[in-house]
């Protein structure tokens, strides 16, 4: 359960950094536009990075096992990066969410739009085939185990933050909630990156 818990709170820390795809997700909810398209298409799209991530990374250990040391100080040091840029956009950005653009699009528009925000993104390759597989590695022989709490936690975030963005829509049109969620990031990915070290 422990292994699970790691994959689902790494992946669900990563996922939370405002982005573009999660913008378009939360713009689609407050709107009521193709909301489990969009999610599924979001939610789908991340499991297979995550599984290939995994796969590739567990095989490659197998062959190299100095790679797992190497993974998990440079895991460790991307989530100190990433922890320092949440909290630097936490107090110092002013972030704010507006439904821009309410015209109703067809759907195919919709998932082309959204494959774009996250196949076109790298850092989700970064987060989710580099960071996540990884990582992964140190959980051996319990790595699909990993991967299944990484799904789990885009599934949930996606449809989540895409049938809840209406009741959220009011809050995150301050500034000041979106300055918490940014601490929030900072807060979990800081404590992900000294666990990796200190269990070394």
């Amino acid at each position: 359960m422990s292994t699970f818990l790691s994959g689902f709170a790494l992946s669900f820390s990563l996922i939370l950094a405002i982005g573009s795809q999660n913008a378009f997700v939360l713009k689609q909810g407050i709107k009521r536009h193709h909301v489990f398209v969009v999610c599924a298409v979001c939610a789908v799209s991340d499991a297979l990075l995550i599984s290939l991530g995994v796969a590739g990374f567990g095989a490659i250990v197998q062959q190299f096992p100095a790679i797992e040391t190497l993974a998990r100080y440079g895991g460790a040091a991307f989530l100190a990066v990433y922890a320092g840029l949440s909290f630097k956009s936490a107090f110092s950005t002013t972030h704010a969410m507006t439904a821009a653009g309410d015209s109703q699009q067809p759907v195919l528009k919709t998932v082309a739009i959204c494959l774009a925000f996250t196949w076109l993104n790298p850092h989700v390759y970064l987060d989710t085939v580099v960071l996540l597989g990884s990582i992964s590695t140190q959980y051996q022989p319990a790595q699909a185990v990993f991967a299944l709490g990484a799904v789990c936690a885009s599934f949930l975030f996606f449809f989540g933050l895409g049938y809840g963005a209406r009741l959220l829509a009011p809050v995150f049109q301050r500034p000041q909630a979106w300055k918490v969620l940014e601490f929030v990031v900072g807060v979990m990915m800081a404590t992900i990156a000294i666990t990796l070290v200190v269990g070394a």
